[in-house]
């Protein structure tokens, strides 16, 4: 993968290059940032161009056949010395005693990758398969990869251990890695993709040299929603400020059956019956939605938070300071008047206390037709 598929993040590309160019690579990089950044595709693209990949037409290779080769196996993400270590379950069929490693599932990693760089947690356990499994990276994993890092390049160049959520190792995974990062083997670079870095030992953090990446900014997400999902500028600068930052927020604000598009219809219904105060339906409306799981359900709450917010700005008549896509903002043309003043924080505390009920397992129905029943009272204020 070369950097040109990375959004954006060219001061991070340039700061890695540079380091590659005067060989002072520290031995473990750290790659931490909000979601959808961008730092698994920016460790591919780093990755591969430790192990030859061209960048700008130069490689770190010299001999053009040995170039054209490690560009052909790194497209397939099959370079002998390029090794993966993720959270993973242990597969079907598996005995008893079997340790799960991430070459039980290194196929479905692969294709995955070849789709896109960017991707989720959730995409990744839905790869696997996981249903409802936790996935770890577990102490099979340091053995197997203490055992590849042994042997030397086949190319005699670098070798390349890229680890996906770093804090999803057990604490016998992660003592066994700190003893890798602390004696390295020969010409090895360890490229840790952290979420959420502060539940690493501290140990291992030590060990790592810490690289923070910044989100997309808005005039990049841009340029690349028009380039890749050939999109008008206009859209694409509404995506872009909407997304935040997040390449996968953008991505999922274009898919017309994405969870939002439902969040919205949602909205619309809990809005539109409320004001007409049809108990009945909004009865059934928290029916509906008490068959969501939880974690959903406090999406959608988080959704409605954000949608009384953006139509309550929406009355200020500024577009700089609504976040909205085009079906949002054809809604909020004739809905934002209902949230004003009187209203606005009271709707927005409703909603907070039910996603706080619903995080601590209360009664899914019992919630939401009690926020219903107050949104009835809250709408008419004035």
């Amino acid at each position: 993968m070369q950097f040109s598929a990375v959004i954006g993040q060219e001061a991070i590309i340039h700061r890695l290059c540079n380091m590659a160019q005067q060989q002072r690579i520290p031995n473990t990089l750290m790659l931490c940032g909000p979601a959808g950044c961008g730092k698994m595709a920016v460790a591919l693209a780093f990755a591969s161009y430790l192990l030859g990949e061209r960048n700008e037409g130069k490689s770190l290779l010299t001999d053009e056949a040995s170039i054209r080769n490690a560009e052909a196996m790194l497209h397939q993400y099959s370079h002998p010395d390029l090794h993966f270590s993720f959270p993973v379950i242990k597969p079907s069929g598996a005995s008893s005693d079997h340790k799960a490693v991430s070459d039980d599932f290194i196929g479905e990693w692969k294709t995955m990758l070849s789709v896109s760089p960017y991707f989720t947690l959730e995409t990744w356990l839905t790869a696997m398969g996981a249903a409802n499994q936790q996935a770890l990276i577990g102490a099979g994993e340091s053995d197997v990869l203490a055992k590849k890092l042994l042997l030397k390049s086949s190319q005699g160049g670098y070798k390349v251990s890229i680890i996906w959520l770093p804090e999803r190792m057990n604490v016998e995974c992660a003592n066994k890695l700190l003893k890798l990062l602390e004696e390295p083997p020969h010409q090895t670079i360890f490229i840790l993709v952290c979420e959420e870095p502060e539940l690493l030992l501290d140990t291992i953090k030590s060990r790592a040299q810490r690289i923070d990446m910044k989100r997309i900014n808005d005039a990049d997400m841009a340029a690349a929603l028009v380039e890749r999902r050939a999109l008008l500028p206009e859209d694409a600068q509404r995506i872009a400020r909407i997304a935040n930052g997040n390449w996968l927020k953008a991505l999922e604000s274009l898919d017309v059956n994405s969870e939002n598009t439902q969040f919205l219809d949602m909205f619309k219904m809990l809005m539109r019956l409320a004001y007409q105060r049809n108990v009945k339906e909004l009865k059934r409306w928290s029916e509906i939605v008490a068959t969501y799981g939880r974690e959903k359900q406090r999406r959608l709450l988080s959704y409605c938070l954000r949608m009384v917010r953006e139509n309550f700005m929406y009355n200020f008549g500024e577009p700089s300071l609504c976040y909205m896509t085009r079906e949002e903002e054809e809604f909020s043309q004739k809905f934002a008047r209902f949230i004003n003043e009187a209203n606005v924080i009271p709707i927005s505390e409703l909603l907070q206390t039910a996603r706080q009920d619903i995080g601590q397992n209360a009664n899914a129905k019992i919630v939401f037709f009690e926020l219903a029943l107050q949104m009835i009272v809250l709408l008419i204020k004035k």
